[in-house]
């Protein structure tokens, strides 16, 4: 849930500041509730399948869950669906399905997609112990893959609860070179000015 509570988080305040704004999951796997929290805080109109074009019913990496239910993710609907869902609003926030590097077919990765869609990336990183490694990795191969990092967010809703998450931020800012970004609750009631920068940027 922390990529869409983070997405959710900016939509909400996005729209309270007036903007026509969406966000679309290319891929569910499994059920589709993340699916639906973005249709309920995006812009009223759209249906469930313009913000979730491919849903495969088994709880997998998309890969292998094609594998199971003998079918081909068909990307050109998906690049497709994300053009026509752009062109309807001021920002969109377009969320992966597991990882970076998760498969979506043998040879086409979620960052072949996000390349594909020529996206900035924000990185979303739970805050605790191994953030470090797996955020750097990460933002690296975001990097490789020509793309910009935008920021990394670290989710933490309830607050830190151990020396990792004390320090993880700052660890981050003096090692990585991107913006690091946290704070998205539920009880905001704008988006915080660092916040601000990073959507005007998108």
């Amino acid at each position: 849930m922390g990529k869409t509570h983070t997405v959710t988080q900016l939509l909400r305040l996005l729209r309270a500041a007036g903007s026509r704004c969406a966000g679309m999951k290319p891929i569910c796997c499994g059920d589709r509730r993340d699916a639906g929290l973005l249709l309920a805080n995006g812009i009223e109109g759209l249906t469930i399948d313009e913000v979730n074009p491919v849903w495969l019913r088994t709880p997998v990496a998309p890969f292998a869950a094609a594998l199971v239910e003998e079918v081909k993710i068909d990307i050109e609907l998906i690049v497709a669906a994300f053009t026509a869902l752009q062109k309807r609003v001021d920002h969109l926030f377009v969320e992966g399905v597991g990882g970076w590097l998760v498969p979506i077919r043998a040879d086409y990765f979620v960052s072949d997609l996000a390349a594909e869609m020529k996206l900035p990336v924000l990185v979303v990183a739970q805050n605790r112990l191994g953030c470090l490694n797996h955020t750097a990795l990460t933002v690296r191969s975001v990097i490789d893959c020509g793309l910009k990092c935008a920021a990394v967010a670290l989710n933490d809703p309830s607050g830190p609860s151990d020396i990792a998450a004390s320090t993880n931020a700052d660890i981050l800012r003096k090692t990585i070179g991107v913006p690091i970004l946290s704070g998205l609750t539920e009880n905001l009631t704008e988006l915080p000015p660092d916040w601000q920068r990073i959507i005007d940027f998108m």
